[in-house]
């Protein structure tokens, strides 16, 4: 069925329907190859490929992101067909790459993510529920958050004091941020599958259904736990390749080549307010099945746990990258 999806969608697009197809690795949507263009399918009911088709025209040529060439298809299936770009996932790359070719990809994607981060945020672009559920158009910004606070409490297998000590985290965070505001874009989900590698050069940054105007260090929440838990961002063709330890020095780098990124007051809490924010959404959208003790360590339970007893994976970042 995922196969007559994308085809669907060349027919739809005007293009050869009958090319050969190769499914490509990716955690959220249906991707396929063909030699000349990208198809994305996307399964959930959010219309996520709609906002990307109005804003990949409108990102900035250096970021590399290619060329739309078709949008359509329904709620539940709609689907966005791209004009192919050389080069593959740097995640499925990074194993295999020397240290300077690490740093020198890093300082490349710092480059591009720099340009982005001044880009402003096209009037139209409708708005979504991100990852982080933190919002510049309500009274505050943690308004969301704390809805989904009084959600989460009441799900089965959730220990309610754990989110109680969430929610005064959160109250004591909040100033970190405010005021959350910005009319400028992040990409929203930095993961390194969502970074092409042609083994020289980063020749695109895919993957813009969560952009949005928002201050660009909320960039950094995703990035982090990418070096930190990086197995938990790779399609499982690639988990078992992918060792958090390749990715240790890249906070680092990333630091040395946007230095201004790192450099907002009382950093370290506002990445702890990021962390909640997507945690508590994770938890909105998947309800554990059963109590924290018999679910994977990081799952979004543990993982917030550890944020409130500082044992997350910002914990595992020493000081002296920035994270202050």
């Amino acid at each position: 069925m995922a196969m007559a999806r994308a085809r669907h969608a060349l027919m739809q697009a005007g293009l050869d329907p009958s090319v050969p197809l190769e499914a490509a690795s990716s955690v959220t949507n249906e991707v396929w190859l063909t030699p000349r263009h990208v198809v994305r399918v996307n399964r959930r009911p959010n219309q996520r490929l709609r906002r990307e088709a109005i804003l990949g025209p409108r990102l900035p040529a250096e970021v590399g992101y290619p060329m739309v060439v078709s949008y359509g298809g329904r709620m539940g299936a709609d689907y966005l067909v791209l004009r192919r770009v050389p080069g593959r996932p740097l995640a499925h790359c990074w194993p295999d790459m020397s240290r300077e070719s690490r740093r020198g990809a890093i300082h490349q994607l710092a480059t591009k993510l720099r340009r982005l981060h001044i880009t402003p945020g096209p009037a139209d672009l409708p708005r979504i529920d991100a990852p982080q559920m933190l919002r510049s158009d309500t009274l505050s910004p943690v308004m969301s958050l704390l809805v989904a606070l009084d959600q989460v409490r009441s799900l089965p297998h959730v220990d309610r004091g754990l989110i109680d000590d969430v929610e005064r985290l959160v109250f004591d965070l909040t100033p970190a941020i405010e005021p959350f505001e910005s009319r400028y874009l992040v990409h929203g989900d930095l993961t390194f599958e969502n970074i092409l590698w042609d083994g020289h050069h980063i020749t695109a940054i895919l993957d813009f259904e969560w952009a949005r105007p928002s201050p660009p260090d909320v960039d950094l929440d995703v990035f982090l736990r990418v070096c930190c838990l990086p197995q938990l961002h790779v399609g499982d063709a690639y988990y078992q390749a992918t060792r958090p330890e390749d990715y240790a020095e890249v906070p680092w780098w990333m630091q040395e080549a946007y230095p201004e990124l790192f450099a907002v007051p009382r950093q370290l809490d506002r990445l702890r307010l990021y962390s909640i924010a997507y945690d508590i959404r994770d938890l909105t959208m998947f309800p554990p099945p059963a109590p924290a003790a018999q679910l994977h360590e990081y799952h979004a339970l543990n993982r917030l746990r550890g944020t409130v007893t500082g044992r997350s994976h910002l914990d595992l970042l020493d000081a002296s990258a920035g994270v202050v």
